[in-house]
């Protein structure tokens, strides 16, 4: 099997070009230093010819590492020994002894100084890569929780999908299961229901025990006809499909008054156009669960439902004038995770179609407000047939 050529590692340019530089650099200050004490000697003399390269060593040892500061060093000793040293453009000495013990303390000094210079590079050097290892953490981390932030979303998405799909199936299931309770436990009803007047046609034959069960049997066979008509309109009404939200609602609050003896107002413009199904079945259900927990738990007597629609949206809100939501159970309402089943199936109904839910409570009552946007006209519908 052939083996995969190995690849040698290549260095750097940059690398190079830096390390030139840093060698330029302390070349440079040597030359600079020693002209300066070339062009200083009037002023400061012949004795101790290291005034000026000090200032080279110094700037060698911070700046350029500890390669170059040596280098600075070393030809900072030669070209003073060469120019400042007697005799004078020679590498002789008069005073050797004088001359060996400068340049030894000038070694020596230098020496402390790079050994300061080099322990400050290398803290700095540490101090930089710390702050890059931060840094790096720091994006690794903001990284990391973008990637969880959109995990969440992504979770959430699918969440949200999969309660929209639950919605929708809830949703179908009570339409199926109002249209059997009217196609088939309706039409059984209404078969017993003729069968009790043949025999109430014949109600002179019986005893008056007889007569009277057959009475009560026939206005039980009724009830049970009219509240099972009830439960499949409010499984599923069918004035919803048929005539629109407006009809449905007007249905709807006019059984409910009855039913629950709250008087419930409801305003809406005569000439309320058609919305899209989801829409009007999302409003529809809004107002189902607003006063069903008006019921349940307001205490109070009347209720208003406003439903406007704008140019580009829908408001739709119930108010009641009972006792109000506790706080506590207010926080619990505005935590997405807390919510109750009623107000978390709102909120997500709402929010597939692009709509928000607000609710204020005090001890005035309660409003609830819906704002669902109209994103596009809705066709004119044709009408289905009601039995």
């Amino acid at each position: 099997m052939r083996q995969p050529d190995a690849t040698p590692e290549r260095s750097n340019p940059s690398d190079g070009y830096d390390v030139l530089r840093r060698y330029g650099l302390a070349a440079g200050a040597v030359i600079v230093a020693l002209l300066l004490r070339r062009l200083m000697t009037p002023l400061l003399g012949e004795n101790n010819p290291y005034h000026t390269v000090w200032a080279a060593v110094v700037f060698s040892a911070w700046y350029c590492g500890l390669g170059p500061s040596i280098v600075t060093t070393l030809l900072s000793m030669v070209g003073v020994w060469y120019w400042f040293l007697p005799p004078y453009h020679s590498f002789r000495l008069e005073d050797s002894k004088a001359a060996i013990s400068g340049m030894a303390g000038f070694l020596f000094f230098a020496g402390l100084i790079i050994a300061l210079g080099e322990s400050n590079r290398r803290s700095l050097a540490k101090s930089r890569q710390a702050e890059r290892n931060l840094q790096k953490t720091h994006d690794e981390l903001e990284q990391r929780i973008k990637d969880r932030t959109a995990d969440l979303a992504m979770a959430n998405d699918s969440l949200r999908e999969l309660s929209s799909r639950l919605q929708q199936m809830r949703d179908e299931e009570r339409r199926r299961i109002a249209r059997e309770l009217h196609d088939s436990v309706g039409q059984l009803l209404a078969a017993l229901s003729m069968n009790f007047a043949i025999v109430e046609a014949q109600a002179s034959q019986l005893d008056l025990p007889g007569a009277r069960a057959l009475a009560e049997n026939s206005a039980l066979v009724q009830q049970i006809s009219s509240e099972i008509r009830t439960i499949s309109h409010l499984l599923h009404p069918p004035l919803l499909d048929a005539a629109g939200l407006a009809s449905a609602l007007r249905w709807y609050v006019d059984g409910f008054s009855e039913r629950s003896k709250i008087q419930v107002n409801l305003e809406i413009p005569e000439k309320f156009g058609r919305l899209p199904d989801e829409m009007e079945l999302a409003i529809f259900r809004m107002v189902q669960e607003c006063l069903t927990n008006i019921h349940r738990h307001s205490g109070g007597t009347s209720a208003i439902i406003r439903v406007h629609q704008q140019d580009h949206g829908v408001s739709v809100e119930v108010q009641d004038y009972g006792k109000g939501i506790p706080f506590e159970r207010q926080l619990e309402l505005s935590s997405a995770g807390r919510t109750g089943v009623g107000f978390r199936g709102m909120r997500e109904r709402l929010h597939q179609l692009g709509g928000r839910l607000e609710i204020r409570s005090g001890n005035a009552g309660t409003l609830v407000t819906a704002n669902l946007p109209l994103q596009a006209p809705v066709a004119e519908r044709s009408s289905t047939q009601v039995s």
